[in-house]
């Protein structure tokens, strides 16, 4: 499974806001902190808009700014605003395909690779629904000086 770098900007984003005080900030200045193309990240920027974890101020001061406080905000919530819901696996039951389909009867049960696959998915949904982006910024307020760059860079 791999994710695109849009959840990793989306995270990075969040927590910037968060350590300028809620924002609001502008897309070109959020892209500019970490050298990032600023259309991609207004793609990114307006999906977290459009999942309610952030709000848009039109104009010359206006930008982005946190819906909520971080710890309303799970990595789930992250990764589906910017991937969406879609389960990871999708069986195409390749086990009635082909000679071994032909050769077996029917199916009863439901697929155990399937089962097992959204058993996975689940487990690791629900790891992400347990981490707030609250709990990566007290991880992040241990790096000496964090806040006070990103402070220094976005206001």
């Amino acid at each position: 499974m791999r994710m695109s770098k849009g959840v990793e900007w989306a995270i990075h984003t969040l927590l910037n806001l968060d350590a300028v005080g809620g924002g609001p900030v502008g897309s070109g200045q959020l892209a500019d902190a970490h050298g990032l193309p600023a259309p991609y990240l207004n793609k990114q920027l307006q999906q977290l808009a459009k999942a309610g974890l952030l709000t848009s101020t039109p104009g010359p001061r206006g930008g982005f700014r946190l819906a909520r406080p971080l710890g309303d905000v799970t990595l789930l919530d992250v990764v589906e605003a910017i991937e969406g819901d879609t389960e990871l696996f999708h069986c195409a039951e390749i086990r009635c395909s082909g000679r071994i389909g032909e050769l077996s009867p029917p199916p009863t049960a439901a697929c155990a690779v399937k089962a097992a696959m959204h058993r996975a998915d689940r487990a690791w949904r629900q790891a992400l629904a347990e981490q707030s982006l609250s709990d990566l910024r007290t991880e992040l307020n241990r790096t000496p000086l964090f806040g006070n760059i990103v402070r220094a860079v976005l206001n």
